[in-house]
């Protein structure tokens, strides 16, 4: 069933509630990566343009005691918002009470408010984490309607979510649209072939996802740390490599029922310290050292996994392919991003998280059809699993 869209809503006069997903990484009160920001500026600057008045509303880090609130404010959020929209945000730094609803009264066609961080409302008995339903009433008491465009939290029931959708009028933004076509598209109705690239650092991690691509998938390409513990499964001698023994015979059924979609490292790039610096040792996956690890995966796989791309119509990736946050040991990463960055014709999408982070970082972000915001939404997606967030948007 197709969900509302922001389009679909009357937005002239009436004051929308948005639920966005401002939470951006943060160093001495200082914003580090605003690309949650800017994605949802469209919706903002849709709404602004109907003619609607724009509450926003997002949670920020985890808020455990009293003096978190200081470091977790949204008010950075606010002005560099106001920069990106080039109009005044006025931030009320409340999560409830007169002030709030008096700012809220006073807002004019086209202007936009933020208030303060959901989670403020946890240390209260976490009533925003728990989906306290007075909380979402008293939130969704603030707006005519409800546009919920936080993907990054929609595998959460939260009350600024779920408790606010059950109790007005809701449609997705246009960035939760994205994520619902792109990332849900995988998963529910892929243009074939579909091939996806896993990797990160354990199996453990993504066992449902494999599981839920092994049903669509032409092809799966896994990497990373959890690679090792699919080559101990096939009886390799892996060295010092990360791995999980408790899931080695996880993995060989798998590559049981897998049949010849999987596709596992060739080489490595091995080394005895967990360093950077560390020698590097470059070996087929046949001959891993003893007295090593692998922490990446070498120029042999790079080429075989760019083979196995070709012809693609549809390409997911999650997870990265080695220690990417090591220069020396991030080369694999970057060659997956531009074998995947080259298909023309493919549609290609980062499944949020690390791979997501990586691809921004090298430079890649405009080569991809579609970066998801999500972590842990994106993965929980692609295994399949309903999202509350999602699912409390109303129908067409």
């Amino acid at each position: 069933m197709a969900k509302k869209v922001v389009t679909d809503l009357d937005l002239k006069g009436k004051t929308v509630l948005v639920r966005a997903d401002f939470n951006v990484p943060m160093k001495d009160g200082e914003i580090t990566n605003d690309n949650r920001i800017v994605q949802a500026l469209p919706t903002i600057e849709y709404i602004m343009e109907q003619g609607g008045k724009v509450v926003l509303f997002s949670h920020l880090g985890k808020v455990k005691e009293e003096s978190d609130k200081e470091k977790l404010t949204l008010k950075p959020v606010a002005t560099r918002l106001s920069e990106k929209l080039n109009k005044d945000v006025t931030f009320v730094p409340e999560t409830r009470g007169d002030k709030l609803e008096s700012a809220i009264k006073s807002l004019e066609e086209g202007d936009v408010l933020l208030f303060e961080n959901t989670r403020f409302e946890d240390l209260d008995g976490k009533k925003e984490s728990k989906n306290e339903p007075e909380l979402g009433k008293y939130w969704a008491s603030l707006g005519d309607v409800f546009v919920n465009d936080a993907f990054g939290t929609a595998h959460r029931e939260h009350a600024s979510n779920v408790g606010v959708a059950s109790n007005l009028d809701s449609a997705a933004g246009f960035l939760m649209e994205k994520e619902i076509k792109f990332i849900g598209g995988v998963v529910e109705n892929p243009d074939k072939p579909l091939v996806a690239i896993l990797g990160g650092a354990k199996v453990s991690d993504k066992i449902d996802v494999i599981e839920s691509l092994l049903n669509v998938a032409d092809k799966i390409l896994i990497g990373g740390g959890m690679a090792y513990t699919f080559l101990k499964a096939q009886g390799k001698e892996i060295g010092k490599s990360l791995l999980e023994e408790e899931k080695i015979d996880f993995a060989k059924d798998l590559l049981d029922r897998a049949g010849d979609k999987i596709y596992l490292p060739v080489d490595a790039k091995c080394a005895k310290e967990f360093s950077n610096d560390a020698e590097i040792t470059e070996v087929s996956v046949d001959e891993m050292p003893e007295d090593q690890q692998g922490l990446d995966i070498g120029p042999k796989t790079v080429e075989a996994f760019k083979q196995e791309l070709e012809g693609a119509n549809t390409v997911v990736w999650n997870g990265p392919m080695g220690v990417f946050e090591f220069s020396n040991f991030a080369k694999g990463t970057i060659g997956v991003c531009e074998a995947i960055a080259e298909l023309k014709d493919a549609t290609t999408i980062i499944g949020g998280g690390d791979s997501a982070a990586a691809a921004m970082e090298l430079g890649f972000e405009d080569d991809f059809t579609h970066i998801s915001t999500g972590g842990g939404a994106s993965l929980e997606y692609l295994e399949g699993k309903t999202l509350p967030g999602i699912k409390s948007i109303a129908n067409k």
